[in-house]
Formats: structure tokens, sequence, C-alpha cells
């Protein structure tokens, strides 16, 4: 196959105004149709009267909490089973077939060129980029990946895909198995789960239909029309909305990490379609699945499971049948909706595209692809915990993106390795908690890595607590500064320094044992507990700056006399 390199930064010639726009009759009332009462949970029925203190009282249904959901499918002898296919965009600079600009939010039909617009005579011309980050998600995830792939066209129809087919890969994809591995959490303790991943396939994005901007009519923008695409489908082994919303997770962090995707939801970059269905337990068919498309949130894919589940189990119970059916989910409404029935693959009529010859792999590319790559998150989920000491759950959460790992190594780099564990603590901790209150990436966290790694060592030699150590982050976090050695500043303008002079510590603990004769003969008698009290008077008459270490080693001397 003949490749079309990669294109160089340039905008698609202009057109003029009154062509930037397509239009069709509108199906916008269609689209705003009422949710039929077939798909929709039960309503709320009034209970039967019952006595309560003597007077008759009518309770009503009440919507379950989600801790409920999650019961009731848990308990009520259904299994849920779960398959997501994921819709990531390249990150490549032109489109996968045509050298059209890829820049989100350009002014409709401005970046599109001839051939995705279908024009008579233009013929798609394969971006190499494209193959090459599909070559690298397949070597990540360790799957197959094929000598000989092939591109297919999908046939169907909508006013925003110009050709009447997309250009996708059906029989021989390019990536082919491959494994996702991902921690989540199940009855407050870590969980690891493996699922299979059926596939991975390039494709054309189609267009994009403009339901509610314009009065009677749907705008067509082609912008998106073959925007590259790398479709990546799971073995349905998910088990429940929690496993779902993980995985998802792990795999978006992976295509971010590889570079492959920049993982942006809210454009669309990273796009889930979830296939729902329920069996009884036990039971070795599937049931009937529903699958819910373009979920562009990890909380609005994990409502829309929720819903479905219970949705599809009421109707079952109720003696009514799962349709297939391709749904949406309202985030306002809190319900999915029926779209459209759901096609199976015969009704495409996938066949060769005879446009495009078929991409042949060869094992020298794949070694210089695989040369290119970073350290995977899971050799360096094995590094930390040989090198570093660290939990298999540390582990994880700080290979959860490049950019927290590369933080925490370059902390660790000035902090030394014995403090290994602390550091992990802190990111997981104080670190994470601010960056998500904030809302901002570790990469653009205003404490330095080697900021950080001052005052940790502060609090591991003594100086501070690590209570202050917490105060003295809120004000690095705050100060904004590059200075090195900004813990130590913040340190002496607070005051925060711990008292560690065993002489002035001997008279602090003196004076404590003297007022608390009832919690020094408890003590002594065997109560160990009454220690606490003693320590806290210490701290308190200090005013929180003695070494608790160096206290609670002089007080139990003193008892012991």
């Amino acid at each position: 196959m003949r490749f079309r390199p990669g294109r160089q930064e340039r905008q698609a010639p202009g057109r003029p105004a009154d062509h930037r726009q397509l239009f069709c009759r509108s199906e916008a009332a269609e689209h705003r149709a009422p949710v039929p009462a077939s798909d929709r949970l039960a309503p709320a029925r009034p209970r039967r009267h019952l006595r309560s203190q003597g007077r008759r009282v009518s309770r009503l249904r009440v919507q379950p909490t989600p801790a409920q959901r999650i019961q009731r499918e848990n308990t009520m002898q259904w299994e849920v089973v779960i398959g997501l296919e994921n819709h990531v965009q390249l990150t490549t600079n032109s489109k996968i077939f045509s050298g059209s600009a890829i820049q989100f939010g350009a002014a409709p039909n401005t970046q599109a060129s001839p051939v995705d617009l279908a024009l008579p005579g233009v013929l798609p011309v394969m971006n190499k980029g494209a193959v090459e980050r599909a070559i690298r998600f397949g070597l990540a995830v360790g799957a197959k990946i094929a000598p000989h792939s092939v591109f297919a066209r999908k046939n169907y129809f909508y006013p925003d895909l110009p050709k009447g087919y997309q250009i996708s890969q059906f029989e021989d994809p390019v990536v082919q198995g491959g494994t996702i591995t991902f921690g989540y959490e199940k009855d407050g303790k870590l969980e690891t789960k493996t699922v299979n991943l059926t596939r991975a396939h390039l494709e054309e994005d189609a267009g994009k239909s403009l339901h509610e901007d314009y009065a009677g009519m749907t705008g067509i923008d082609l912008n998106r029309a073959g925007t590259p695409l790398l479709e990546i489908v799971s073995e349905p082994e998910m088990r429940s909305a929690a496993e779902a919303v993980a995985y998802a997770k792990a795999l978006h962090g992976l295509v971010m990490w590889l570079g492959v995707c920049d993982g942006n939801m809210q454009e669309g970059s990273f796009r889930c379609d979830v296939n729902v269905s329920v069996r009884p337990m036990g039971q070795k068919e599937f049931g009937t699945r529903c699958e819910i498309k373009n979920l562009n949130s990890f909380r609005f894919m994990e409502e829309a499971i929720h819903y479905e589940v219970r949705r599809q189990i009421e109707l079952i119970e109720d003696g009514g049948k799962v349709q297939q059916a391709t749904r949406l989910w309202d985030p306002d409404k809190k319900e999915t909706r029926a779209m459209r029935s759901k096609e199976d693959a015969q009704d495409y009529r996938y066949f060769p595209d005879p446009d495009l010859p078929p991409l042949t792999i060869s094992e020298d590319w794949i070694e210089r692809v695989r040369a290119s790559m970073p350290e995977l998150p899971g050799a360096m989920r094995a590094r930390f915990t040989g090198e570093y000491g660290l939990p298999e759950y540390d582990s994880l959460i700080l290979t959860s993106s490049q950019a927290m790992a590369t933080y925490y190594e370059a902390v660790v780099e000035k902090a030394g390795k014995a403090n290994a564990k602390a550091v992990a603590n802190w990111m997981m901790g104080d670190v994470s908690s601010t960056l998500n209150r904030e809302g901002v990436d570790v990469s653009e966290a205003p404490v330095q890595a080697s900021q950080l790694a001052l005052l940790i060592q502060r609090i591991a030699d003594g100086t501070i607590s690590n209570k202050a150590g917490k105060e003295v982050f809120a004000a690095m976090w705050e100060a904004k500064s590059l200075d090195d050695n900004l813990a130590d500043t913040v340190i002496e303008q607070k005051g925060l320094k711990q008292i560690s002079d065993t002489g002035a510590l001997e008279a602090i603990v003196d004076e404590v044992l003297a007022a608390n004769a009832k919690s020094v003969e408890q003590y002594r008698a065997g109560k160990e507990a009454a220690i606490n009290a003693l320590i806290g008077q210490a701290m308190k008459a200090s005013k929180g700056k003695a070494n608790p270490a160096q206290v609670t080693e002089l007080l139990k001397k003193k008892l012991a006399g």
C-alpha cells in the first residue's frame, strides 16, 4: 500500500460563506420525541395504606439510591454482562484518507476536502501515521499485529455520511486480541481484573448533524468526516458498572500514555459505546443486548449502565422482552431512550474497498515502532514495586498517568529512595486531593518536584511534624514560587519547627506528669492507652511543636521509673 506522508500544518482552502453549511430537512422532531412508555422505568406507584402509630399513612415509592441500585443488580439473581467499544481519535495532523486539517472548533465545512465530500473521481490515500499509532497500541496491549490487513466499506445512509458508506475494517483488522489490566475498588478492597480485547481497527469518522441550531432544518458539518479513529472492542467480560468504568479509565490513560490520543472527552476524542445485557445467574447464553452510544463522560457511563440494567431487569420481571436496540443517554432526565433498532453486521453489507489495496505491515516496521515506545504502565508498575518497595495498590495509582509517574520519580530522585513510600503517600493524599479540588493536572501543579522533596525530607528528619507539613504544602501551593528552598522559607515564616531539644521536652513532660496523676496511675496499672492522653497534653503544652516521637519516648522512660 502506498502511504501519504504526515501532513504539514496548513489550513484547508477557504470556501464562500454560503457553501459552508449544508442542510437537509429536519429530523429534530424525531430526536425530541418523548420516550416510549415501554422504555421507561416503572413510575412511582402509591403503596397500600399502612397503619403507623394508629393513623393511616400513604407512602410513595421513592427512587433508589446508587447503593440500592447496585445492591439490586447484585442480589436479584441477575448477572450483568458488559462489553465496550471505544472510538479513539488518533493524534495525526491530518485525516486518515485525505490531507485535510483536524482542528476542533473550526467553522463548519472549512476542513473538508473533495475526498471528504466524496466528489466524483477522488481516491483515498492512507495516512501512515494512523497505522503507526494503531501498531503502537497493539504492541502495548500484547495483541497480534496483522501482517495483512484489509479495509472494507460499511454501507449505510445518513445525511452526514457523504459517500453512503464508511471506510472501516471488518474481517482483517490491524490489531487482533490483546488485554487490558486495571484495578478497581470492590467492598473497600482493591481488585484487579484483566479484560480481553476482541480487536482494534482503523476507520474514518462520519460528519456531524446539527439538529438544534436551525429551525426546521438539520445542519451538516463535514469537518469531522474522515477523522482517523481506532475502534477498540472488548470482550463482554465486565460484570458491573464499576468494572466498566475502571476499564474505560485504564484504556483512556493508556492511549494518552502512548501518545496515540489526546484523551479530550469533551471534544469527542475518546468516546464510549456500552453494550449491556442481563441474564439469570448461572445461564451461559447471553441476554439481548442494548448499545448505549457516544458516552463522553465516565460519570455518564456509570449512570447509564445502572439505569439500563434496572430497565432491562424490570422489563423482564414484568413479563416483557428486551429488544435489541441502540439507545442514547439523556443526562438531564437520567434515562436511556431508544434511538433505533440495533443493526447486525449483515445489515451493513461489508465488502473490501476496491479503492484501497491491502495494508501490509512488515516485522521491520513493527520493530521500529516498538523501539520508539515509552516504558509501558505494566512494566513501570513492576519496577515501582521492586525498586521502591511500593505496594501493588500504590504502584497502580502512581502509574495511572505518565505525568503522575514522572512527577513521582522526580520527587523520589530528590528526596531519596528511603523516602519512596512517604512520597507515594503524599502523591496519593494531599497532592491528588489538591489537584482534584483545583481541577488541574499534575503537570500543571505549582509545587515543583524539588520543593515537595524538601518538604518530605523535613518531615522525615523531624524538623516539622506531618501535620505541620500539610500546612506548609498548602502555603507552597498558594505561593507558586520556583524557589527550591520554599519549604524551609515557609517553615521559618510560620514558626513550625518542632521542639527536639531534649532538655526543653523533658521539662514539658515533667509538667504533664505532675498535672495528670490519674492518667499516670492508670498507665502504671496496666492501661497502656492512658499514655495517649499524656502525649496529647504534652503536644498541647508545646502548642503542637513538640516532636511526638521524642515525647512518647520520654514519657515511657519516666513512667517506667
